[in-house]
């Protein structure tokens, strides 16, 4: 579902500053570390409202990721210009469920090419997610934020104006998929928290490389036990256009563990039930996906 307006935006300084840092913060807690039940990509409690607001407060920087404690990163943007990046798709990574179904544009400015609109569903009938990379202010003070969208062809960006988006999401996870090694490894904080083999896409239907993420967590799809106990959609499209659901790779489990690892799919990413259980746990909506090998 899709997160509430950034209402408290409307305060002025530090003391605006604050207040986002205290109520609006997001954090991922270390793996095994004591912890209240959070639910994969809903926002965690702040504990260091001091460093956030004093973060929100400093000039903006294009070089490098704002840091995680601070959710309301846009605050940063104050002159027409001033840039800054959301994501690194490592260990920091921002993503949001739209709010309008407003136009995505090549650039950030209204007056460029639009590449495509916002959409509030997958294909599966679930809310749509839309990885935020950076944020910029342009001549007329407006704020826009470049996303990662989720269609055809793989890897396209674009730009939207800020108020197109809901409420901003921090993970702090990134799934690793090797075609090669027939592997995959989720990270956090860039550490291994978990492994194991894969079953990949076959010669005439490979599973594509390149920057994705999780878009849906699916559970129990017993219509199709084929499929496991869990299925994630991704961002990732396959060859097969005319596939059902237009050919979305998700990541699911098998009644085919004899297979794995292998290359037995159509394109989509098979794990064996018992791993495909645990990254469950592990891994929240909006992690980023890289696909190498």
């Amino acid at each position: 579902m899709s997160g509430p307006v950034r209402s408290s935006r409307r305060m002025s300084g530090p003391r605006r500053a604050a207040a986002l840092a205290a109520a609006m913060l997001v954090t991922w807690p270390a793996a095994g570390a004591a912890q209240a039940p959070v639910t994969p990509g809903s926002p965690a409690p702040s504990q260091a409202p001091a460093a956030a607001a004093q973060a929100a407060v400093a000039g903006p920087d294009a070089r490098r990721v704002v840091a995680a404690s601070v959710l309301d990163p846009l605050e940063l943007l104050r002159e027409p210009g001033d840039q800054i990046k959301l994501s690194d798709e490592r260990r920091t990574t921002r993503w949001a469920h739209p709010q309008a179904r407003a136009m995505i544009h090549l650039s950030p400015s209204a007056g460029s090419r639009a590449v495509a609109r916002l959409h509030y569903l997958t294909e599966d009938g679930v809310a749509e997610v839309y990885p935020m990379l950076a944020a910029r202010m342009d001549s007329a003070q407006r704020r826009w934020v470049k996303i990662r969208v989720p269609q055809r062809p793989n890897g396209k960006v674009g730009w939207v104006r800020e108020e197109a988006l809901g409420r901003f999401y921090v993970v702090r996870t990134r799934l690793v998929i090797n075609r090669t090694s027939l592997r995959a490894q989720l990270y956090q904080s860039g550490r291994i928290i978990w492994s194991a083999p894969v079953g990949v896409g076959k010669a005439g239907t490979p599973t594509p490389r390149g920057q994705f993420w999780i878009r849906e967590r699916l559970k129990g799809l017993r219509s199709n036990p084929i499929y496991g106990p869990w299925a994630f959609g991704t961002s990732a499209y396959s060859i097969l256009s005319d596939w059902p659901g237009g050919g979305v790779v998700g990541i699911h489990g098998t009644n085919e563990p004899h297979l794995i690892p292998g290359r037995p799919s159509h394109g989509c990413v098979r794990l064996r039930n018992d791993k495909i259980r645990l990254l469950a746990r592990l891994m929240p909506i909006g992690t980023p996906l890289r696909i190498t090998g």
